[in-house]
């Protein structure tokens, strides 16, 4: 009797634990909740224990699942999102110069710029730069046009200044000129212009003719904030991504970001449980010349966790493979003012053996192709790794992919692999139109056709040097096929309705890495959902672009909130150093 009585009481004890184990956390209620859950595609509430959606439903459901410690949170009718998750995106580089640039994301007047660059000059402390870095172009100002060096130096006066205009230009002020010590007898640099007047003196604008490295070196030179505010500065930038709606990020390595110095930042955060944003990332190749041995290097000190998901209450930040540069020789940059640049006849041996090593050791990898011609090499080498050692479904990807043809996309198909693309013609379009044409402009890249043939597709946005980082200008661009600028550029047909771009870029994006437990608002999916100020299914196609978050939840906690949710959301960090630009203009311009 006695064991019976033991037994009858333990079981009364694991049932209560289930009981009390199914209670909720936090429950939020009276939503327009997509869920991307083909079972139960729109829902009123959602409840969430742990770091895990517990349930979804109607709010007398999903209340009956409240305790006396649950948070409640009323959504007051709003729409709410499963979280963006940009699958390339440079949030570790990113992050350790944010509180240093002025963006021009979003400004729509070159008058406020040249203003907003006036004011920044004149706060900015001897010793450091005024530098706008990506984000924008001139189609995007109602004068549809650059700012002159002219504009620039009265702007700025005697404090250096730096300014990058995509993947193409930079432009130096003279105080610039004179800190970096360039001159007229000062060399260019390999696939690099400095531009000279008639004096043979440097006017202050560097062009790559194509290659970027002019301008990412002369940025690199640049003086860098201190550790206690690259630490603000990243915690400033991932806050400015959950106000976008972003909850998850593929980085993607990116020029001048070494490992693993480079990463001690974000190391440094990831164990003070500070990092709000998921963050796989990416080891990129940075020296031509030794990538075989980098990666050697790195396949041997770092252990790529294989597994989908922890299960751990704990934000992802790991290393998740190779790329997107494996080796330099496959570099193509797409700098549209300049003919596509051709690859080396050494590219494929190089980049075979890098390949081979990474698919032995099993490490994902990603690949930079713009151009089909680069793309076809590509892959030339991966079926012919595949041969030897076989990818048998490890993740890979192509990253951008604006000229891929059909043949190629069929070849990835096969070979199980997937590509990212961003919004870079959204900032390009005009150009790209202008070098290739409209008709080769309709479908770059042909993002439909992808999904027709069952490639998995996650939507990025490969900010913040080139485009900016916001989510919703991809959106919007993918939506309507239209730049910054409004130009129709990608052909109506061709463009994703707003059900399906969600899609790709929630877990779509997560397809990509065969993770299949984000990116929905379903029972038993990590808890990673927005409550956004406008109702993307429904907001005129031109203010998809201007939707921010009101409320973001990451891995089930609560880590941005805007006012009308400040009782129950982190409190605001303040900006450091006191001259940031951050703290007087913040990030993305929405006006």
């Amino acid at each position: 009797m006695k064991s019976l009585n033991r037994i009858v009481l333990s079981l009364l004890m694991i049932s209560g634990s289930v009981i009390k184990a199914q209670k909720a956390d936090i429950i939020v209620t009276n939503g327009k909740i997509t869920t991307l859950d083909g079972r139960n595609p729109e829902v009123q509430a959602v409840a969430i224990s742990g770091n895990k959606i517990l349930q979804t439903g109607t709010n007398a459901q999903i209340l009956r699942l409240k305790s006396t410690n649950t948070k409640l949170i009323d959504a007051k009718g709003k729409r709410i999102i499963p979280g963006l998750f940009d699958s390339h995106l440079h949030v570790i580089r990113g992050g350790r110069f944010y509180n240093t640039e002025l963006r021009w994301d979003g400004v729509t007047s070159l008058k406020k710029a040249l203003q907003m660059l006036k004011e920044q000059a004149a706060r900015t402390p001897k010793g450091q730069w005024v530098r706008v870095v990506g984000g924008w172009n001139e189609y995007q100002f109602e004068e549809k046009r650059l700012p002159t060096l002219q504009e620039i130096n009265e702007a700025t006066g005697d404090v250096p200044t730096f300014i990058l205009y995509l993947y193409a230009k930079a432009w130096l002020n003279k105080a610039g000129l004179k800190e970096l010590k360039i001159t007229g007898d000062t060399a260019n640099p390999i696939q690099g212009l400095i531009e000279k007047d008639t004096n043979g003196d440097p006017t202050g604008l560097l062009v790559a003719e194509p290659n970027a490295f002019i301008l990412y070196s002369t940025l690199a030179k640049l003086p860098e904030l201190s550790h206690d505010e690259k630490i603000n500065s990243t915690l400033q930038y991932m806050t400015e991504l959950n106000h976008l709606g972003i909850t998850a990020v593929m980085d993607a390595g990116g020029g001048f970001q070494n490992f693993p110095d480079d990463y001690g930042i974000t190391d440094e955060l990831n164990k003070q449980g500070k990092i709000t944003v998921r963050l796989p990332y990416y080891l990129f190749a940075q020296k031509k010349g030794t990538e075989l041995a980098d990666y050697t290097k790195w396949t041997g000190m770092v252990d790529i966790d294989h597994h989908t998901s922890n299960g751990h209450n704990e934000v992802d930040y790991y290393v998740n493979g190779g790329g997107e540069n494996l080796v330099a020789d496959a570099a193509d940059f797409e700098n549209f003012l300049f003919p596509r640049p051709e690859l080396p006849a050494t590219m494929e041996k190089n980049m075979k053996e890098v390949l081979s090593l990474l698919v032995k050791k099993r490490w994902p990898f990603r690949i930079h192709a713009t151009y089909n011609e680069s793309i076809s090499r590509d892959l030339d080498v991966i079926e012919a790794v595949n041969k030897e050692t076989p990818l048998n479904g490890l993740p890979w990807l192509f990253d951008h992919a604006e000229t891929i043809s059909e043949e190629n996309m069929q070849r990835i198909k096969a070979l199980g692999g997937g590509i990212a693309i961003q919004h870079r013609m959204a900032y390009q379009g005009e150009s790209f139109i202008h070098r290739y044409g409209k008709k080769t402009a309709l479908a770059a890249p042909p993002v439909k056709r992808m999904l027709e043939l069952g490639i998995p597709v996650g939507l990025g946005t490969d900010g913040t040097r080139v485009a900016s980082y916001n989510p919703w200008v991809a959106l919007y661009w993918i939506t309507s096929g239209k730049t910054v600028g409004g130009a129709q550029v990608m052909a109506k047909e061709n463009t994703l309705d707003r059900k399906t771009a969600l899609e790709v870029f929630t877990y779509g994006g997560y397809s990509l890495i065969k993770n299949t437990d984000k990116g929905k608002i379903q029972k038993g999916f990590f808890a990673d959902l927005v409550i956004l100020d406008q109702d993307y299914f429904s907001v005129e196609e031109s203010d998809i672009k201007n939707i921010t978050a009101k409320l973001t939840i990451v891995d089930g906690k609560i880590v941005y909130g805007d006012t009308d949710y400040k009782a129950i959301a982190p409190k605001a960090l303040e900006v450091i150093p006191e001259w940031s630009p951050v703290k007087y203009f913040g990030g993305y311009q929405k006006n």
